[in-house]
């Protein structure tokens, strides 16, 4: 992957990000990437949603949630999904799209970033943890709370 760069999530690469592949064991913790765009219609000033493109090739599809005034303390500047193409896994797309992310979150003034997963064999821990993440805490229903500074 030698050309990695972020764009908007648009009529133009909408479907490619639908149409990301998992890996095997992969599905069972991620919901539909079609439930995430929808929910941009809801609050598109929090919701901040790209794709990591490799050349023309989208690769990666990443959504956070920014918004200082969240009653909860980890979904004021929470990663809510990456999702790589299993093609692109362990190219740097994953690791492109989180560095995107906190670029993002240090222009809004934030200190540090979350992100909330279940825990599991086949799960997001690892990357997370290679990326910078540490745990932190645990949520109501039993997932990991992570955090990295910004």
């Amino acid at each position: 992957m030698t050309d990695l760069h972020v764009e908007e999530l648009s009529a133009r690469t909408i479907v490619a990000a639908n149409s990301l592949t998992l890996k095997p064991g992969q599905e069972e913790f991620v919901s539909p990437t079609t439930y995430a765009v929808a929910m941009v219609v809801a609050d598109p000033q929090t919701t901040w949603q790209r794709v990591v493109m490799d050349g023309e090739e989208v690769v990666a599809f990443i959504r956070a949630h920014f918004d200082p005034d969240d009653p909860t303390d980890y979904l004021r500047a929470a990663v809510w999904r990456v999702n790589v193409d299993a093609d692109a896994q362990g190219r740097g797309a994953g690791r492109f799209a989180v560095e995107a992310v906190m670029e993002e979150g240090r222009r809004r003034g934030f200190d540090h970033l979350s992100v909330v997963y279940e825990p599991g064999e086949g799960g997001p821990e690892a990357f997370f943890r290679r990326v910078g993440f540490r745990p932190v805490d645990e949520n109501e229903y039993g997932e990991v709370v992570a955090e990295i500074s910004l």
